[in-house]
């Protein structure tokens, strides 16, 4: 299956195949690679309205996922028909990512897969409402992030260490 890619914003340059690779990558080593994913490269704008209207929090963020299937965290989903094949969509707030890389010093290619990693558990319903939520979580993005750094040689890590 595949990994349905749109930059829709121009503020940031963006390396698409790097990141497609790497979301293809995290889909194999999550268990799901025959299930389609949209990811999404979308700027503070766009960020800013969705976060409004889905979280009523109108700011930019980093990401936002739209699962199609309401699964626990740890479940597969379990389609019926071909086009449930599809976790869902992963919408990566590149201008916010960007600027916050900027300020902090980190590799923006980098933080970018790393929350695209965390943009999939959320599809997969991990959540990060309470500590028991966040340890499992990051548990998960530890464990397909080592899958990636283990094939890439690679070194990345949860962005949210610090969480709890």
């Amino acid at each position: 299956m595949s990994v349905a890619l749109r930059n829709v914003q121009r503020a940031v340059p963006v390396r698409r195949a790097p990141l497609r690779r790497a979301v293809c990558a995290l889909r194999a080593a999550l268990g799901v690679s025959r299930f389609d994913v949209g990811l999404v490269c979308a700027g503070n704008a766009l960020m800013q309205r969705l976060n409004g209207d889905y979280r009523y929090c109108p700011e930019p963020t980093d990401v936002l996922s739209f699962p199609l299937h309401q699964v626990a965290a740890g479940e597969l989903p379990r389609p019926r028909c071909r086009d449930e094949y599809n976790l869902g969509d992963i919408f990566l707030g590149v201008e916010y990512i960007y600027h916050q890389c900027r300020e902090t010093g980190e590799d923006f290619d980098d933080v970018l897969t790393v929350t695209a990693a965390h943009g999939l558990c959320h599809l997969l319903g991990y959540r990060h409402d309470t500590k028991l939520e966040w340890e499992q979580m990051y548990q998960k993005e530890a464990q397909i992030l080592e899958e990636l750094n283990r094939l890439t040689g690679s070194r990345l890590r949860p962005l949210t260490a610090g969480l709890f």
